[in-house]
């Protein structure tokens, strides 16, 4: 197989042309929303306030931002369409280059590598037809050849693509494999039952009188009918509404007497990105207003009620405050705050939680529907058996999906070294 040196202006040439949005000669173009990794395009019909370009019938449209990634694409549209100028459009002759041969090689390591040699800012700037088009490449001579290259690559990566399926299966079940831990646990069969146990209906008690102490003013909830309850639990074991067990939606206010320069300031943000059961840790900002934020102590259950979906619910390790977005759940009479945890990840929960906040653009569960929702309560000795046992199974399957992303990994390693083979000439590097 032969190969030339050329530049790549040689294949390519830029469609010219810069409109601003409310030029009349691009009135009703719909424009390119996206172009995702796999070479998708999308439209919109919505307005941009940035400069525009045309992009006609048969033109290469790359992302400046995400070329390596493979947002890259050929139109085939009938109708002119816009793209914003964080693109660029180009005119291609298919005598000269094959356009799948192209696309394999701008998302090469050695296209990166030419752009971190020849570009300022390397792949982290916005890629312009002014750096690609001065570029030197090698290519084969011939369309036939060009075309050889790429199917061959093509053929290769439909078998990555087999063992990637594979390896997101192997994912896909060990997350079914956790949950079903979880629902073991709060079913009663993840521990052995001890009949000596105090029954958890006295530990329900001690809850009440313990909220009732406390001037706990509350109404109350309406008693458990048969026909609400998901499975069966263990004779020791009591189904209890999440209202009686805590204080959801009645959280303490912050105060300017809860905060200090070591206050721990928690938000919906931080929730959301912890993996782990303690919080993510952010200093106060004296730019934050009390009136939207509540009080936590340490071991209170810290729960997201906007976007509830996401399934974050951890325990506070230390004081803090939070915004309200998320409610601080307090454990009366040493209810295990591990447990409720994880009873408020089982999958029962979560298809309640969906079934209260279907249809809404930004899911929030309601006071009403979080006091009501249903919490299966094992003896107190239990629950910490369970939690153990919980985190005990969960390490094992940590350590297999360890595994799993290792061998992703090492199929993603592998797609850039097809890459890499593919343009290899001579063992020359570009």
């Amino acid at each position: 197989m032969g190969w030339k040196k050329m530049k790549l202006g040689e294949v390519l040439k830029n469609r010219e042309g810069r409109y601003r949005p409310n030029n009349p000669s691009i009135a009703g173009l719909k424009r390119i929303d996206k172009i995702n990794f796999s070479g998708q395009i999308f439209l919109s019909d919505k307005d941009s306030n940035t400069d525009m370009i045309i992009v006609k019938k048969g033109d290469l449209i790359i992302s400046g931002i995400n070329v390596e990634k493979g947002a890259l694409a050929i139109y085939d549209g009938e109708d002119d369409i816009l793209a914003t100028i964080h693109y660029s459009s180009y005119i291609f002759d298919p005598e000269k280059i094959d356009i799948d041969f192209l696309k394999v090689f701008l998302r090469s390591p050695d296209f990166i590598q030419l752009l971190k040699e020849q570009v300022p800012g390397g792949i982290k700037t916005e890629i312009k037809p002014k750096h690609i088009l001065p570029l030197f490449v090698y290519f084969p001579e011939t369309i036939q050849e060009q075309k050889l290259v790429a199917r061959n690559f093509f053929e290769k990566v439909k078998k990555l693509k087999i063992l990637d399926g594979y390896v997101n299966s192997q994912l896909s079940l060990l997350e079914s494999l956790n949950q079903a831990i979880l629902q073991e646990a709060v079913q009663g069969k993840l521990v052995p039952q001890n009949p000596n146990d105090e029954p958890a209906s006295e530990l329900l008690k001690r809850i009440k009188a313990e909220k009732t102490k406390l001037a706990k003013k509350e109404k109350p909830l309406p008693p458990i009918r048969p026909e609400e309850i998901p499975f069966v639990i263990p004779g020791n074991w009591v189904w209890c509404r999440l209202g009686e067990l805590t204080d959801y939606g009645s959280s303490p206010k912050a105060e300017p007497s809860d905060l200090s320069n070591n206050t721990w300031v928690l938000d919906l943000e931080d929730i959301e990105k912890t993996t782990s059961n303690v919080i993510s840790k952010l200093r106060f900002d004296e730019r934050n207003s009390l009136s939207t934020k509540s009080v936590f102590k340490k071991g209170d259950v810290l729960y997201s009620k906007l976007r509830p979906y996401l399934d974050k619910v951890i325990v506070a390790d230390e004081d803090g405050v939070c915004t309200t977005e998320i409610l601080p759940l307090k454990c009366y009479a040493y209810l295990n705050p591990y447990y409720l945890r994880y009873a408020l990840k089982r999958a029962d929960f979560l298809k309640y939680v969906n079934s209260k906040t279907r249809g809404m653009k930004m899911p929030r569960l309601g006071t009403k529907e979080g006091q009501l929702a249903l919490i299966p309560i094992p003896p107190l000795s239990e629950q910490k058996l369970i939690v153990s046992e919980i985190e005990r199974q969960y390490a094992k399957t940590k350590e297999i999906k360890g595994y799993i992303l290792r061998s992703q990994q090492a199929t993603e390693q592998l797609l850039k070294a097809l890459l890499h083979q593919a343009f290899e000439v001579d063992n020359k590097a570009f």
